[in-house]
């Protein structure tokens, strides 16, 4: 009897582990989708191309483009019975990422959430984002195919639970499906399509809402709101800014009146050439033009910007002049008012609010500090 008091505890302790086991084994309480009680709606000041609502128990509904529809399960929570059909699950969490669009590498650098994305679609070389390819060269990151040829085997391989792509994928839709196939959500990076410049920024609050670093992302972007104020409140210049590069054919490429960089020359207070432009009616935010037509378009622009992120950047103003002698007549030369951009400025997506400021600078100071351009001398 004695004997058998003493192996009581024993045996109540191997019945409570018992018990424990069990309920681990049965896995997460089920939630009903039409049982979540809504909490709040994610605000926006400027983005329009997607939108984040909030539910109580941490789970998230994202709409982007208001037809494609995600919904965030918080880590360990089960996935809600009788949610849309048409809703793609995202199990968080999400650190084994597929990033193929370059410009939200820099949303994840920002959220100090690059250890999150696993396999890359560019390769190491291809990276101006210093903690990309610091990554990639040592071995956090791996190449895994771009955008039209991914490595299906390795990313299955490493446990891929998302793969953010870049509108690319619509024009080879067998890929996205090849993906989906395999039970890897899609993400499409649609922030090039937002109204205003200031909306691409925004996108950050998407990745913080998939990461769970909204406070993060809702500090830098007040920080940029911040130190832009002063310039969006102030009047235009009335001064006209070209911004262009020339092709391989000797076309001279130049952004479409509506295109982010051309709205923002105006938000720093600029005004854009050429306005009137026979643009083609597509998707492009860019046209050629032949030179002539450039010549008669800007060639009084009081300043001219080179986009270097094509062809290489300039230091001279003989470098600009190699690719066109017909340059040499145009205002600013004479005025010496000519400027080049980094290369790494369109992956640096988060810049936009410092190539707002360089703008307003070049604009409004005779010998500003700029971060994205530099004068040609």
């Amino acid at each position: 009897m004695k004997r058998l008091i003493r192996l009581l505890p024993l045996l109540l302790l191997i019945l409570l582990c018992a018990c424990g086991q069990d309920a681990a084994e049965a896995g997460p309480t089920e939630i009903a989708w039409d049982s979540l009680t809504p909490d709040h709606s994610m605000e926006l000041l400027y983005a329009d191309q997607f939108a984040v609502d909030y539910y109580e128990g941490g789970y998230k509904a994202v709409t982007i483009a208001g037809t494609d529809s995600y919904l965030v399960v918080p880590a360990d929570a089960a996935v809600p019975t009788g949610s849309p059909a048409d809703m793609t699950v995202l199990q968080q969490p999400l650190d084994h990422i597929y990033l193929v669009a370059t410009s939200a590498m820099d949303l994840f650098r920002e959220l100090d959430a690059v250890g999150a994305v696993t396999l890359s679609g560019t390769d190491a070389a291809g990276w101006y984002i210093a903690e990309a390819r610091e990554a990639m060269e040592a071995g956090r990151m791996t190449y895994a195919g771009k955008y039209s040829a991914p490595d299906y085997e390795l990313i299955l391989s490493q446990g891929c639970d998302l793969a953010v792509e870049s509108t690319m994928i619509y024009h080879t839709p067998e890929v996205q499906e090849q993906l989906e196939r395999f039970g890897i959500p899609v993400l499409v990076e649609r922030s090039s399509y937002e109204s205003h410049p200031l909306g691409r920024m925004e996108w950050i609050k998407l990745y913080a809402a998939l990461l769970d670093k909204e406070t993060e992302a809702e500090a830098f972007f007040d920080r940029q709101m911040e130190t832009l104020a002063p310039i969006l409140e102030q009047e235009g210049t009335g001064k006209t800014v070209a911004f262009f590069y020339i092709t391989s054919a000797g076309a001279v490429n130049v952004r479409k009146p509506g295109d982010y960089i051309a709205k923002s020359i105006g938000l720093a207070g600029g005004v854009y050439l050429p306005q009137d432009t026979d643009a083609e009616d597509n998707a492009l935010s860019t046209m050629n033009m032949q030179m002539e037509a450039f010549y008669a378009a800007a060639r009084d622009a009081d300043v001219l910007i080179y986009n270097s992120t094509i062809d290489g950047e300039l230091e001279t103003m003989d470098d600009l002049l190699a690719k066109s002698e017909l340059l040499a007549d145009f205002k600013a030369l004479e005025t010496g008012n000519v400027w080049c951009t980094g290369k790494n400025l369109f992956q640096e997506s988060l810049g936009l609010g410092d190539l707002i400021a360089d703008l307003h600078a070049i604009l409004t100071e005779e010998n500003p500090e700029t971060v994205y351009l530099h004068r040609l001398t």
